[in-house]
């Protein structure tokens, strides 16, 4: 019996594990995408700064990638971007590449 908890405490710390990290992969990636539409409008660094916690902070409206995707895309089109939706989702997967090599680089 002693095995089989052992073996399910394991699993549930892994679990946990892989939890935070996809969050803190979700959020660095999204940071990273936020500076990256930040220097297409042409904001200054201070205000790419802001863009990007407010491109993380969006992540929380919804589960899933939908309302980052809306957002970048929405901000980008009203400051005259040329940039579709496949664009924005093309740079959310390099980011998120980007933002895994970052943390496991950190770790």
């Amino acid at each position: 019996m002693n095995n089989f908890d052992d073996r399910r405490r394991g699993e549930e710390t892994k679990f946990a594990m892989d939890a935070e990290t996809a969050f803190r992969v979700a959020a660095r990636r999204n940071r990273l995408l936020g500076q990256w539409a930040a220097d297409k409008m042409g904001l200054t660094p201070e205000e790419a700064e802001a863009y990007g916690k407010a491109v993380v902070q969006a992540d929380f409206e919804e589960a899933g990638d939908e309302d980052v995707i809306r957002k970048v895309l929405g901000d980008l089109t009203g400051a005259g971007v040329d940039i579709d939706e496949a664009g924005v989702r093309a740079v959310l997967e390099e980011k998120n590449v980007e933002a895994r090599r970052q943390l496991m680089g950190e770790a």
